[in-house]
């Protein structure tokens, strides 16, 4: 009797997968990329001139400077990731910006009422991603939803 052996790898299992990521650094990965769009569509309308909502996008880059202080991992794409996770983001109608504060390709019909849309579809988001993580990322997590929810009321409603 011959034994055959193919490219399956040493077990005869198929050719080995990478690990799968852990859930919360695939979130703040999400989160982070949110957090650059939303702080490029506020500083479009910060750059016209409504320095009014300084206070809401500084709050955005916190959130944003926490996350990458808890997953510097998750700063950078996942390794053969694209640029999409496959979820969509909170007023996906826009790309992520490539650099944090960096306009998007929608800047140019960004409003008040787009921003409060963003923030109010942000924060209903962030309740339904709090299954399966750790407790302390469920409560970042449960925290950047309610400034956003909170946002979304407090936002003026002209400039």
């Amino acid at each position: 009797m011959v034994a055959l052996t193919g490219c399956s790898g040493e077990d005869g299992a198929g050719p080995e997968q990478p690990p799968a990521e852990p859930p919360e650094l695939v979130l703040a990965r999400e989160l982070i990329a949110d957090k650059e769009r939303v702080i490029g569509l506020y500083g479009v309308l910060i750059g016209k001139g409504a320095g009014e909502l300084a206070p809401f996008r500084d709050r955005h880059q916190a959130h944003l400077t926490e996350l990458r202080r808890r997953f510097p991992a998750a700063a950078s794409p996942a390794p053969g990731a694209t640029q999409s996770s496959g979820t969509p983001s909170p007023g996906a109608s826009s790309p992520a910006a490539s650099s944090p504060g960096a306009p998007t390709a929608g800047a140019a019909k960004v409003s008040l009422s787009s921003l409060r849309e963003v923030e109010r579809k942000a924060a209903a988001q962030r309740a339904r991603r709090l299954s399966g993580i750790a407790p302390s990322m469920a409560q970042l997590v449960a925290s950047i939803g309610a400034c956003e929810a909170a946002h979304a009321l407090a936002l003026p409603r002209s400039l």
